[in-house]
C-alpha cells in the first residue's frame, strides 16, 4: 500500500475488516462504519474491475453497472498499474468457489 496512507487508523479499520467471519457481520459492521452512497460506490468499483478483469468493453460495464467511464478507467489504471489487490481477491474468491 501507498505508504502516505499507512497510519495506525488504517491499520486499525483493516484489523476490524479481517475479525469479520460471515457476510451477515459485513453487513452490520459496515452498516455502520459507511453511508449506502459509500459502499455502493466501493461494491460498484470491485464489479467493474471484476468485469475489466474478464476482459468486457466500457460500454458493457456502463450498461450494466451505471458506472461512469471516469470510474471505469480509474479503476482500469488500479488493475494495470496498481498494487494487484483486485486480483489477489479475484483469485481466492475463484479458489474458494
Amino acid at each position: 500500500m501507498n505508504g502516505k496512507l499507512q497510519d495506525k487508523n488504517i491499520d486499525f479499520l483493516f484489523q476490524a475488516v479481517l475479525s469479520l467471519k460471515t457476510v451477515e457481520e459485513c453487513y452490520q459492521f459496515f452498516d455502520d462504519l459507511c453511508t449506502i452512497p459509500e459502499l455502493k460506490a466501493m461494491s460498484q468499483r470491485l464489479s467493474v474491475a471484476k468485469m475489466l478483469s474478464q476482459k468486457q468493453v466500457y460500454s458493457d460495464i456502463v450498461a450494466e453497472t451505471g458506472a461512469s467511464t471516469a470510474t471505469i478507467s480509474r479503476v482500469n489504471r488500479s488493475l494495470n498499474y496498481g498494487s494487484d489487490g483486485y486480483e489477489l481477491v479475484f483469485d481466492r474468491l475463484k479458489k474458494k468457489d
